[in-house]
């Protein structure tokens, strides 16, 4: 949550960082620790899991899809997966807002989550 590479504008940045939002200060990571593993398909998943945010866990499910695997040059296999899920981010405790002039809001509740992940299973280990 407090990486800067991440996010570019100083501004918004600090912001998104201050306890109006995350308050990296108090909570400097999010975790997700998996509970259930569902097959949907040849290539998809439904990943369950504890989704912890600004200090509150609640239970999330994952659309998990495989994207693909190779052998990599040190003997490793790589595996690719994308995840998506959508959470209130009220749920989480996140609820700063400001109202624009035309009456609505800036920052909407549902928040999409995207992840892309690469998995690396180790080669085995040659025997001495």
């Amino acid at each position: 949550m407090s990486d800067r590479r991440l996010v570019k504008e100083d501004k918004r940045d600090a912001h998104l960082r201050s306890p109006d939002f995350f308050d990296v200060e108090k909570f400097p990571t999010l975790t997700f620790k998996s509970t259930q593993v569902e097959k949907r398909g040849d290539e998809e998943l439904a990943i369950t899991g504890d989704l912890t945010l600004h200090g509150v866990t609640k239970s999330v499910t994952l659309a998990v899809e495989l994207g693909g695997q190779v052998k990599d040059p040190w003997g490793g296999i790589r595996t690719g997966f994308s995840a998506r899920t959508s959470i209130n981010r009220k749920d989480f405790g996140l609820g700063w807002n400001s109202v624009l002039e035309t009456g609505g809001v800036l920052v909407g509740e549902k928040v999409e989550i995207t992840l892309e992940i690469e998995a690396i299973q180790a080669a085995a280990a040659q025997a001495a």
